[in-house]
């Protein structure tokens, strides 16, 4: 009797429930939260840089700390001139100045090194060899079409540099990197002459260093990496560079 007395109540609850409009369903169990996954640190991108304008600064030229992100280490040495001089132009491509190659009014000349020791003739220019880390070379050439030109006629200019009898060092092939339609960057990687037997650079081998011309907008620059880094490490540091200048 009781138990009948208990369905009753509850059918007519729901009747009324149902009228009245008032009727509550249970509420839902939360839906598990899912974790938060923490958030990234925003990354500092080097390929979207905008082409340059102006007068090329210190500030436009490689700095000391992105050979760390390469792999060298140690402390670098930072020497820096504006005017004329040799640049990375080998015996094979005549070993002219950047006046004697382009014109114009000068450049800046950035060394990096492992020894304070300077060249009396040229303070970007170590006295040890083994202490050059890299050189660059940057200046404005006016416009992005003249820095075009101008970056498109050095890199000409090192091509004989890619054939050269074997046991002599050589350049390797040309390596592009199109950053944007008016940031662009071409380097080749150097083989030293025991890898060098057949009078071009050997393949599948990896470079040791090389040379590389950059162009943004209206500035241009060419880096001479001395550093023994293969082609992983010359792709990065060449868009470090390019992307600065």
């Amino acid at each position: 009797m009781r138990a009948r007395a208990v369905v009753a109540v509850l059918v007519a609850a729901a009747v009324l429930g149902v009228l009245t409009g008032r009727f509550v369903l249970p509420a839902p169990s939360p839906a598990p939260t899912a974790p938060t996954a923490p958030t990234a640190a925003p990354s500092r991108s080097v390929t979207g840089s905008k082409p340059a304008t102006g007068p090329v600064t210190e500030r436009n030229l490689l700095a000391a700390t992105a050979f760390a992100g390469v792999g060298v280490t140690g402390h670098l040495y930072v020497r820096d001139r504006f005017g004329d001089g040799v640049y990375a132009n080998a015996a094979c491509a005549g070993e002219k100045t950047l006046g004697q190659t382009l014109g114009g009014p000068g450049a800046h000349f950035r060394g990096l090194m492992t020894s304070p020791a300077a060249s009396a003739d040229d303070t970007t220019v170590a006295v040890g060899h083994s202490a050059q880390v890299a050189r660059e070379v940057a200046a404005d050439a006016g416009t992005p079409a003249l820095a075009q030109n101008f970056a498109e006629r050095l890199v000409l200019e090192e091509v004989p540099c890619q054939d050269e009898p074997p046991g002599h060092w050589v350049y390797g092939p040309t390596h592009t990197l199109d950053l944007t339609p008016d940031v662009s960057a071409s380097w080749m990687g150097i083989y030293q002459g025991d890898l060098n037997t057949t009078g071009t650079a050997p393949a599948g081998r990896e470079p040791c260093g090389g040379i590389s011309f950059l162009r943004s907008g209206s500035h241009y620059a060419i880096l001479e990496v001395d550093a023994c880094l293969g082609t992983e490490a010359m792709t990065a540091l060449v868009r470090t560079a390019v992307s600065q200048l």
